[in-house]
């Protein structure tokens, strides 16, 4: 594992390969807000990828915990992550860790003018 371009608010950790291939990343955020948190500071994981080729090896575990770590680094003492609704593959990832499911939401863009 290593870290890339980490600020207090952010972060890209990767994992690699004794080869130095990368095998994925998790970018990590502090947000002062996420859905059924009650702190202002919150670990939030922004996006989470690991090749098929590494999936169910631990490679996702792993990155997953140097994001919470990242984070407890920066203060917070909540986690959180989010995933697409369709994405099955994500959710049973999540709920693997120990992630729990606190609401769907659906979002929206304004198109034009108002």
């Amino acid at each position: 594992m290593l870290a890339a371009g980490p600020t207090d608010r952010g972060a890209t950790l990767v994992a690699e390969g004794a080869d130095g291939a990368l095998r994925g990343f998790v970018e990590m955020s502090v947000r002062n807000y996420a859905e059924d948190c009650e702190t202002d500071r919150v670990g939030y994981c922004e996006g989470w990828y690991v090749k098929p080729e590494y999936r169910r090896t631990g490679v996702g575990r792993a990155l997953m915990a140097a994001g919470v770590e990242w984070a407890r680094a920066r203060s917070c003492s909540e986690f959180a992550s989010d995933a697409l609704l369709e994405n099955e593959l994500s959710y049973a990832a999540h709920k693997a860790l120990g992630f729990v499911e606190t609401c769907r939401i659906v979002c929206f863009k304004l198109c034009g003018e108002v």
